[in-house]
């Protein structure tokens, strides 16, 4: 890639490579796999830059979400008190919240992550 492109991808946020002492750039192998998929979307699928960072955004957010499906899907039933915001999102109560807490079993299913098998819980 042209180092003009690299700067660009840089201050557009696309990939964000560490510097060295002398302000230079350090792509990690990440970085690199990045810059090879956004060059992929751009020439292959013709992708404009608002498009890709849209993508790679919802790709992170995809990821993080799933890795906390599998940490919640490996819990043991019951061993975890959980709280839901008004914003949909979840957290675990420390143990001593969970002694203050009035507690709702809801039953039904929940669906696993495409590579597991579904478990339910009564």
């Amino acid at each position: 890639m042209h180092p003009q492109t690299l700067r660009q991808y840089d201050r557009l946020g696309l990939v964000s490579p560490r510097r060295t002492a002398g302000k230079g750039r350090r792509y990690s192998l990440r970085d690199v796999a990045t810059l090879r998929e956004i060059q992929r979307l751009s020439k292959d699928e013709g992708i404009n830059l608002a498009g890709i960072r849209r993508i790679l955004a919802l790709e992170s957010e995809v990821a993080r979400l799933r890795g906390h499906i599998d940490l919640l899907l490996t819990r043991e039933p019951g061993s975890r008190i959980f709280e839901a915001g008004a914003q949909g999102d979840v957290t675990v109560l420390r143990s001593e919240q969970q002694k203050r807490t009035r507690r709702v079993t809801i039953r039904g299913v929940i669906e696993a992550h495409p590579h597991r098998e579904a478990r339910r819980r009564d």
